[in-house]
């Protein structure tokens, strides 16, 4: 009981703290798109792209630029 009490808790502290901005997307790398110095990134989730300089996908959830909000 007590082990099902604490993944209860940690699954409600997860979803409170997670962070809102990302919580949408699914980044994925797309190599062959890359660019010279530049990383091809696309969102299987609304389709966005992106391009960063780093190994880590963006950060950002871009769902809202493309709905106009």
């Amino acid at each position: 009981m007590v082990v099902v009490v604490g993944l209860v808790i940690a699954f409600v502290l997860v979803a409170v703290l997670s962070n809102r901005a990302t919580r949408r997307c699914r980044w994925r790398r797309d190599i062959r798109q890359d660019r010279d110095s530049e990383i091809y990134w696309v969102c299987m989730n609304c389709g966005a792209v992106d391009w960063t300089r780093a190994e880590k996908a963006p950060n950002l959830c871009k769902l809202s630029t493309l709905e106009g909000k």
